[in-house]
């Protein structure tokens, strides 16, 4: 029915009737079942040919006139090729896409992907570390949907000059999961990390890197005067002694240790087996006693809260330790030690084995990988003589690394028969 929307025309108006408006063509009133009165504007739209329907608000919140107004200046927009509708959603997802931006800085994002993700890991404090060291500072603040690729890519020249390329390879791999993680359940954003940002080949990250006979004793020496917490200088020998992986010994638990056995629980362990450690009369000396008042069963064997928590200053106290091999060396005359990492002495125990004599698969089996061709069956005791006698080969080893005499030789020979 068309005549001229008025509120008169508007209150005789009965439930599912719609009135359309003589003058303007397209602009009509709607009486819902609920009574109320809506004011509209329906038109194509010329670029799709799709009807589309353009609220102008409800009789009451607006006068039948001032509808009319608007819906004379819809149809001018449509004239001119325009889509009312179209903007007024565009401006919708902008005002969504601003608030959603004010919220998600990468700060959060990456708060969240630790609370939710990341600290189920087992390197859960190496990936919290590469953000708090090398992301937060320069894109913390901003928000993830105005991180560029350049920016990225500056970030990742950064840690390549303060830390070398294969640290810029890692941190660009924890930043790819935390923004693919947020782009799973963010609709509006997409990751800036494209192929070709890594800085090294797989194959070059792989690292060789075994400490000197010279480097183990300067390590030594270092741990002896550098400022480091008291269970720092244990923690670290211990890494060589046992020739286990970094979190492994840290989290190492007084209830894990039966006599001279200290079993990782295959739910810390990278094969997800439990693995038995032969504790040499070398490594049983870093195991210390008891913290004086701890009132527990069991505790941490290297902590810095009295054994409630495992040690986990690993950043800090590295740096601390570096600086005083650098000193030590420099008091030398000797040129600065090449950088080196934690794990580099598990990776020089394996060489130090090689040395003393100790059969291939014995050695791998101390560092616990899988051996190729061996029962399916897995028993955590297996081959645990063989184990013994290759730990303390390395320690005889190190003992001679560490008190060189003339006739070491000699007296390797002796030991390792």
């Amino acid at each position: 029915m068309q005549v001229k929307i008025s509120k008169t025309q508007v209150d005789r108006m009965t439930a599912g009737q719609i009135l359309a408006d003589k003058e303007v063509k397209g602009f009509v009133a709607r009486k819902l079942d609920s009574g109320a009165v809506t004011y509209g504007y329906r038109y194509r739209d010329k670029m799709t040919g799709k009807q589309r329907w353009l609220g102008l608000g409800l009789h009451g919140n607006i006068t039948a006139d001032k509808a009319r107004d608007l819906a004379k200046k819809a149809a001018g927009e449509v004239a001119n090729k325009q889509d009312p509708v179209a903007e007024i959603e565009e401006a919708r997802a902008e005002a969504k896409r601003e608030k959603a931006a004010a919220v998600n800085t990468v700060n959060s994002v990456i708060d969240a992907f630790i609370k939710r993700h990341a600290s189920n890991l087992r390197s859960a404090d190496q990936i919290e570390h590469a953000f708090d060291a090398y992301v937060r500072k320069p894109l913390g603040a901003k928000s993830i949907y105005d991180v560029k690729r350049s920016e990225i890519v500056t970030m990742l020249d950064g840690v390549e000059d303060e830390a070398g390329p294969v640290m810029a390879d890692r941190v660009l791999a924890h930043v790819r999961k935390a923004f693919n993680w947020q782009a799973a359940r963010d609709d509006e954003f997409k990751s800036p990390i494209v192929r070709g940002m890594a800085r090294t080949k797989p194959k070059e990250r792989a690292r060789k890197r075994a400490l000197t006979d010279e480097e183990i004793r300067d390590v030594w020496k270092a741990l002896e005067s550098a400022e480091v917490p008291v269970c720092y200088p244990r923690y670290v020998k211990s890494l060589l002694v046992t020739a286990t992986r970094r979190n492994e010994s840290s989290e190492m638990n007084s209830a894990e240790i039966d006599g001279d056995l200290w079993t990782i629980p295959g739910a810390r362990y990278k094969t997800k087996l439990d693995h038995v450690v032969p504790l040499t009369d070398q490594a049983k000396a870093l195991i210390g006693a008891k913290p004086e008042g701890f009132k527990g069963n069991s505790w941490f064997v290297f902590s810095t809260t009295e054994g409630k928590r495992p040690f986990s200053g690993f950043s800090k106290a590295k740096k601390d330790l570096d600086a005083e091999i650098a000193k030590i060396r420099k008091a030398d005359k000797r040129d600065a030690m090449p950088r080196w990492t934690l794990h580099d002495l598990r990776r020089t125990a394996r060489s130090l084995m090689s040395r003393a004599k100790v059969p291939a698969d014995h050695a791998e089996r101390v560092l616990g990988h899988v051996i190729g061709g061996v029962r399916e069956t897995y028993d955590r005791y297996e081959y645990l003589d063989e184990k013994r006698d290759a730990l303390e080969k390395l320690a005889g080893l190190i003992e001679l690394i560490l008190k060189p005499r003339a006739d070491n030789v000699v007296q390797f020979a002796e030991a390792a028969k």
